[in-house]
């Protein structure tokens, strides 16, 4: 008979002893690192070829240190990342290569793995909050921008044309004629430079709390010679005292509105900025409220750690919400009856498993 400790050990590690799970994470956990220095430092595209190299080889095709490359190795071949023939040549298998090299728009999904080592940066700063309370700023976290402008790309920016405006009939044709648009929590922009590039005739605009994404938001727009896309710093938390009434034909938000100091005063400074009949976007993260509900949720562990590491915290470090990334789409409809959108509709795209997409619209007096 099963005893009651080995059966709740069962049930929290899907069935598998404790111990086995806990040593199956720390690897797992370990890989993901060295899956993240593959990706920045380009060796899975340099690998992508899938041709036998010794490690010496791939550290002079890719420019970098042989023993760092050694090493590295012999962790993702222990993985079972890469393979190793009996002559001590190595080799990314096709299948492999596939998911973590940079496809022809520069999207690769390694580049998730970039995240653990942002939130572990900020480990001792999360623990004294979890004492004193109080949350870490934008600020500590040491270049999250460049990380999330690269998530951003694969989820949004790439997929803008043929899968996002797409949810809203006629928008496309919309943008050719001209309208304004504005994107809130922008990061370093690249959905709206991408779309001001599309489409000559609108007038996209972005803001975001960080002077750093926004300056290279700017200096970006400027490499391209775009003229009608423009990037301002700004706090959202005001946005429903300080929006302009009635400007904008659509607005955006790209996974930016929970971690937000004042969820409900942006969304509220969105209703008021939309002209009547105005379209609000809103891509947010795929879940429920109620953690009893995401039990099932792929991604659940992740999403909840990065949550408590990064968008609750920095929610809570400016006195705020701390809505967390998991408030879900119970929570997430109840803020926008709140804010006043009563016609809201949920939709997913194929490509985006880990969002949803709000289309919300503005009464037409």
């Amino acid at each position: 008979m099963i005893s009651e400790v080995e059966n709740a050990r069962r049930i929290i590690a899907d069935e598998r002893p404790f111990d086995e799970w806990f040593m199956n994470a720390m690897n797992n956990a370990a890989t993901v690192l060295l899956l993240s220095i593959g990706h920045r430092t380009g060796l899975f595209d340099t690998m992508a070829e899938g041709d036998w190299m010794t490690a010496d080889e791939l550290a002079e095709r890719a420019a970098l240190q042989p023993r760092y490359i050694r090493e590295w190795l012999a962790g993702l071949t222990t993985a079972r990342i890469i393979e190793i023939d009996d002559r001590s040549r190595y080799r990314l298998p096709e299948e492999h290569a596939k998911f973590l090299r940079r496809d022809e728009k520069g999207v690769s999904m390694a580049a998730m793995t970039q995240f653990f080592g942002v939130l572990g940066s900020v480990e001792e700063d999360v623990v004294k909050s979890f004492r004193e309370g109080g949350g870490v700023p934008y600020s500590a976290f040491k270049g999250f921008h460049a990380f999330m402008a690269e998530d951003s790309y694969a989820s949004v920016v790439a997929a803008l044309q043929d899968s996002i405006l797409p949810l809203i009939p006629g928008l496309s044709k919309q943008l050719e004629a001209g309208i304004r648009v504005l994107d809130v929590g922008c990061g370093r922009g690249l959905a709206m430079i991408s779309l001001a590039e599309m489409y000559p005739e609108s007038r996209f605009e972005g803001f975001d709390l960080s002077e750093e994404a926004i300056e290279w938001a700017s200096d970006e727009a400027a490499r391209r010679c775009l003229t009608n896309v423009s990037f301002t710093v700004r706090d959202a938390s005001v946005f429903d005292r300080t929006a302009e009434p009635e400007a904008y034909d659509v607005v955006t938000t790209f996974d930016a509105v929970h971690d937000q100091a004042k969820p409900l005063a942006v969304l509220k400074g969105i209703g008021r900025t939309l002209k009547p009949g105005g379209i609000y976007l809103m891509q947010d993260i795929h879940a429920h409220s109620d953690v009893q509900d995401n039990l099932d949720h792929p991604a659940a562990p992740l999403l909840y750690t990065i949550s408590c590491m990064h968008c609750m915290t920095v929610s809570l470090a400016q006195g705020g919400d701390g809505l967390g990334t998991m408030w879900g789409q119970e929570t997430a409809l109840k803020y926008l009856e709140d804010a006043g959108f009563t016609d809201v509709e949920i939709r997913q795209l194929e490509h985006d498993p880990l969002n949803d997409y709000y289309i919300a619209r503005k009464d037409a007096r």
